[in-house]
């Protein structure tokens, strides 16, 4: 048996449960006023581990209405992953100091790698995760809204020889779209990376996670799909464990 997450994603914008269509702030789906009861929701589905992305942060705005939103998520006792806006190492120690497990570190990685080495050194490798959001094959900043230049394999091996052991890959294109995983692109970093890749971006129906899964990658990050009822993750978690055990 081998370990494979799967993440229900809560993308919290002013405290709200919304997601956003190809990470477009003018597209925005509201879901929820409450996190708490979201979370909630699943884990009694049999989540384990819940993704939580702080959109306002990774947009540059107010932070306080989702960091209080995190705060009644992390009273769940669910394992979670969180990011958007995490720019320094005082910011790592806040929400880790919060309850959450594992932090996302996006743009730093790009904008300033000696950050990534900080919190290496400094939390340990469990404690971070990177964030690879990419268009075209090349990575986007700033809540997808700025440009780099680098290729996604560029930034990934880099980061594999900082010393990071995980990173999350979304391509941009197939966020909230439900197109399916880009699984061939994800795959092809796992695999010239070695590094462990969550795949994440465009979900829609089981088949996509378990494909997933299948591809050899770490986890799957689900969020409209779930939202829209395309999937029942009870179901889903099962159909996994099934697989896993065979």
């Amino acid at each position: 048996m081998r370990n494979f997450t799967v993440y229900p994603a809560i993308d919290l914008r002013s405290g709200q449960v919304v997601r956003l269509r190809q990470g477009d702030p003018n597209q925005q789906t509201v879901y929820s006023q409450d996190p708490y009861a979201t979370a909630m929701s699943w884990l009694n589905e049999g989540a384990k581990w819940l993704h939580v992305v702080n959109l306002d942060g990774a947009f540059g705005e107010s932070v306080t209405e989702n960091m209080k939103a995190l705060a009644k998520i992390v009273d769940t006792g669910a394992k979670i992953q969180f990011g958007g806006g995490l720019r320094d190492i005082d910011d790592i120690q806040y929400v880790l100091d919060l309850g959450v497990e594992r932090v996302i570190l996006g743009t730093v990685a790009v904008s300033n790698p000696e950050i990534i080495d900080s919190s290496l050194v400094i939390f340990g490798s469990d404690k971070i995760i990177v964030g690879i959001d990419s268009r075209d094959g090349f990575v986007k900043v700033k809540g997808w809204q700025e440009e780099t230049g680098f290729t996604s394999l560029q930034i990934a091996k880099r980061l594999k020889g900082q010393g990071v052991e995980r990173i999350i890959f979304t391509d941009i294109s197939r966020d909230g779209v439900g197109t399916g995983l880009n699984l061939g692109a994800t795959a092809d970093l796992a695999n010239k990376t070695g590094l462990d890749v969550i795949a994440s971006g465009g979900v829609n129906v089981a088949d996509d996670v378990i494909d997933a899964y299948e591809y050899g990658l770490s986890g799957a990050i689900v969020g409209q799909a779930l939202y829209e009822g395309n999937i029942d993750l009870l179901e889903l978690l099962k159909n996994i464990g099934k697989i896993n055990a065979s």
